[in-house]
């Protein structure tokens, strides 16, 4: 299949639609935290727990999605990660107190993780070089328009139905994306290539991967990068609502803004693949991030807060990080060419263990003013930078070396 070919389009929608599930759980269902704990009764830390609850069981389970999928093949993985999803999305509409929707939230998340994790396994498994980067793009440019819509349905559902319709329409979706994957979504792991999951073949495995500090660099510095931003996502009723004064109906004023800086950078960064090297490719990634980043401290410090001028600087921010993004990945995953699938499930641990780290109790504290926010991203910003510096150290190489083979 040639790198432009429109027989890779079908296949990037489908796992880019997959890869969806996750942002939507957490985005879509933003606007309607001051309803659930209104509803329920609790103080907004309880309501922020069931983000935390979710990302904590997302990001335990991809350290199983990818090597389950290294041993059972891709298909099964994703088959089956949807309909307990279903179920889980069901009891998060009916739940009748915040115990309950913690819980539920917390079944959402073992299961949420699962498209994306095999989806960029089966990436590597059928496309090799600068194709596998545009097809990465391609996933990354369709996915952003997941966390743009899911905010913006979810105010207008809040606002017409109420809170429970959100997990209503989540669950029409999975049924919707179960039956798609069921039909179209191919088996690339033929069983010779399989992997065993006898526990100490998985161990030896697991420790394999996490002992290679290449890995652990590769695999912390998108964390980073998404950690800037995603300060935002975790903060956004505080942040649009308190600090900015915007209605439930107006997270589009966060979101549009910030996805369309996500599929501008993907955009950029499959034109770039074949034409430049991965370490230029980057450190252009890092340019932006790091102009977006110091805009917004100068808009924190000496703007009045109104939008939009506290949201552009996020989406300057976000451009950098999709470019950098898919090189990293594939960095990462050519360094395990046999567990590609275990390789994934750990990066996409690191990255969401951060993510409910920074949920649960970075952003509630930095939330309290666009300052804090904005030096948050800035720090996240200068530890991203000086890791990707530590990598190119270590590896000894010039930008016109690195290359995606």
């Amino acid at each position: 299949m040639t790198p432009g070919h429109a027989g890779a389009w079908p296949l990037a929608i489908l796992l880019a639609a997959l890869a969806m599930l996750g942002p939507f759980s957490v985005d879509a269902y933003l606007p309607a935290f001051h309803d659930i704990g209104r509803e329920f009764d609790v103080a907004p830390l309880a309501v922020q727990q069931t983000l935390s609850s979710f990302l904590f069981a997302y990001a335990f389970m991809m350290l199983w999605h990818g090597a389950l999928s290294d041993a059972l093949g891709r298909r099964p993985i994703v088959i089956v990660g949807l309909g307990v999803y279903a179920i889980a999305t069901l009891g998060c509409a009916i739940a009748g107190n915040i115990e309950t929707l913690w819980l539920f939230r917390a079944l959402q998340g073992i299961c949420a993780g699962s498209g994306m994790v095999v989806g960029r396994a089966i990436v590597r498994d059928r496309f090799r070089g600068a194709e596998a980067q545009r097809v990465m793009s391609q996933i990354t440019l369709v996915f952003g328009i997941a966390p743009a819509i899911a905010p913006v349905l979810g105010g207008v559902l809040l606002n017409a139905f109420g809170w429970r319709y959100i997990f209503w329409v989540l669950l029409a979706l999975v049924i919707a994306l179960l039956t798609w994957s069921a039909k179209s979504l191919p088996e690339t792991l033929p069983a010779a290539r399989r992997q065993s999951l006898h526990p100490r073949e998985l161990w030896r495995s697991y420790v394999n991967v996490l002992r290679n500090r290449d890995f652990l660099l590769l695999a912390i510095i998108p964390a980073l990068n998404f950690a800037a931003f995603f300060l935002y996502i975790a903060s956004a009723p505080s942040f649009l609502i308190d600090l900015l004064g915007v209605s439930s109906y107006g997270f589009a004023w966060l979101f549009i803004p910030m996805i369309g800086g996500i599929m501008i950078g993907a955009f950029a960064s499959g034109r770039a693949a074949g034409r430049v090297s991965a370490a230029r490719t980057m450190g252009v990634g890092y340019l932006i991030m790091f102009a977006g980043a110091m805009t917004q401290l100068a808009v924190a410090w000496f703007v009045a807060p109104v939008v939009p001028w506290h949201v552009l600087p996020i989406m300057i921010y976000t451009v950098g990080s999709a470019i950098v993004a898919p090189s990293a990945t594939l960095l990462l995953l050519d360094l395990f060419p046999t567990t590609r699938g275990m390789a994934s499930s750990l990066q996409g641990f690191v990255h969401f263990v951060l993510a409910a780290v920074i949920a649960g109790t970075i952003a509630p504290f930095l939330a309290q003013s666009l300052k804090g926010l904005a030096v948050g991203m800035a720090g996240f910003t200068v530890l991203s930078v000086i890791l990707w510096a530590l990598y190119r150290r270590r590896r000894r190489v010039t930008p016109a070396r690195v290359q995606i083979s």
